[in-house]
This record gives C-alpha cells, structure tokens and sequence, in this order.
C-alpha cells in the first residue's frame, strides 16, 4: 500500500506544481503495478532507462532525419569554439551518465536521494528529469576526489 500511497502524492504534487512530467511517470508506475506482475515491473525497472535514453537520442535525431540538419551542418561544428565546446561537453556528459548508472547500481540508497532530487528540481524549478545519471556521475567525481583528498 505504501508504494501507492508514495506514487499517488507525487502525482498530486506534479499537478499542483504544474509539471505533469512526474504526474505521467508516477501514474504510468501505479498501472504497471496493478496490471503487471513485480517480476515485469522489475524488468521494466532494469531496462526503462535505457529505452528512455533510446527515446530521447531518437528525438534528437529528428532533425537529422528531417533533413533539417545535413552533412554540412555536422562537419560544421568542428570550425567553431561553441561547436568545439559542444563536443567536449557532450562527451564529459555521456561519461558522468556511465558512472551515475554505475553509482547508482552499487548504492540503492543514492538512488532514492537521486530521485528526490531530481523530482525537486522538476517541480520547484521546472527542470527537466534527465539528471538522476549525470547528477550520480557528478557525486562519483565528488566522491573520489574526496576519497583522495581525505586517504
């Protein structure tokens, strides 16, 4: 009951705070749990984020696949600092994200936080609820300079 009683505020709190994002996840969560049986809602709980990821690389193709962005445009951003720039980041980013899941897969516990956090963000300061991977990835960076700094 409790998992309902936790799914159900959030969707309330997403709607109040006007960002139906979490109000979608969170009811999404509460169908598959009555519907689904726990080892499908596990299953989904192992993979969702990486079909999420899919999704969300495949709607930032779209412009490719439209045609709005072509060769010239791609081989561009190598002639610019803010192209440059973008590049770098966009690495640094998918690296953060590699060590957030694996964070994130050897601490449960960081997971919780992770996502209160992120729900926080979402809610308070209209973020967008991309971040629990890189948020994990930046704690794993924090957390091993710390290791070094303190050892």
């Amino acid at each position: 009951m409790q998992p309902y009683l936790i799914l159900g505020f959030l969707i309330v709190l997403g709607y109040l705070a006007h960002n139906l994002t979490v109000s979608y996840a969170a009811g999404l969560l509460v169908l598959l749990k009555l519907f689904l049986p726990e080892e499908k809602l596990l299953y989904f709980g192992g993979h969702g984020v990486n079909w999420g990821v899919m999704l969300l690389m495949a709607a930032l193709m779209v412009p490719i696949a439209t045609g709005k962005i072509g060769l010239a445009e791609t081989l561009g951003v190598f002639k610019t600092p803010l192209g440059m720039a973008s590049l770098v980041i966009g690495a640094l980013v998918a690296l953060l994200g590699r060590w957030g899941v694996e964070l994130m897969g050897a601490d449960p516990q960081v997971v919780a936080a992770m996502l209160i956090g992120t729900i926080i963000g979402v809610i308070l300061f209209k973020g967008v609820p991309v971040g629990p991977m890189i948020a994990s990835g930046i704690l794993y960076c924090v957390m091993k300079v710390l290791g070094m700094v303190f050892h």
